[in-house]
């Protein structure tokens, strides 16, 4: 019943109400991108429910000065976006248009639907999430195949309690970030694939 229905009802209930409270955040993070790049929102295509492509939206947090290394490109304003998950609040347009819910596996690129293994493939069928039980457990410190463990675990346990969980731990630690040093703001090493079948 969650699973089917509330869940959607739910996501769209909580996307607008977080629309709204973070409408004045959302202007001025606009205006200050617009005065000092070309581009407010880093869009890129990405794997959806069952693998299927959508366009999902980001903060921009880097320059489009190709030639040098991402950490090189990243301005401090993306630094801070990204540790305190700013950037991910364009993300709740994809919810409303049913691409995305608040809680699920992170949506990946397109390219690793085909390097997944038989078990971790399952992840990709629930909509991709904002926030998900491998980023309140961990995130960008665990290898590849503890992600998407804890995204298997989360799609078999899949419940109201749980995602109520991981929204609390989503702001418990987003909320932390802005006074500690964290490394969740640096992009991940690209996932290759597994040697062999697991």
């Amino acid at each position: 019943m969650y699973k089917r229905y509330l869940k959607r009802v739910l996501d769209l209930i909580v996307s607008f109400c977080l629309l709204g409270l973070f409408l004045p955040v959302f202007f001025v993070i606009s205006f200050i991108l617009v005065s000092t790049q070309d581009n407010v929102f880093f869009k890129q295509e990405r794997a959806g429910k069952n693998g299927t492509p959508f366009t999902i939206f980001k903060f921009k947090s880097m320059s489009d000065e190709t030639h040098l290394s991402d950490k090189e490109r990243l301005t401090w304003l993306g630094a801070f976006l990204r540790s305190t998950s700013l950037d991910e609040l364009p993300q709740l347009l994809n919810v409303i248009k049913g691409q995305m819910s608040i809680v699920g596996p992170r949506p990946l690129y397109l390219i690793y639907n085909k390097r997944y293994n038989s078990k971790h493939i399952t992840r990709l069928s629930v909509l991709p999430g904002i926030t998900g039980w491998a980023q309140v457990s961990g995130g960008n410190n665990l290898s590849w195949e503890e992600k998407f463990d804890y995204d298997v675990w989360y799609v078999k346990h899949l419940s109201f309690l749980l995602d109520v969980k991981i929204v609390f731990k989503t702001f418990v630690y987003s909320v932390a970030n802005i006074t500690m040093t964290s490394n969740n703001h640096l992009m991940a090493e690209e996932f290759i694939g597994y040697r062999k079948e697991k």
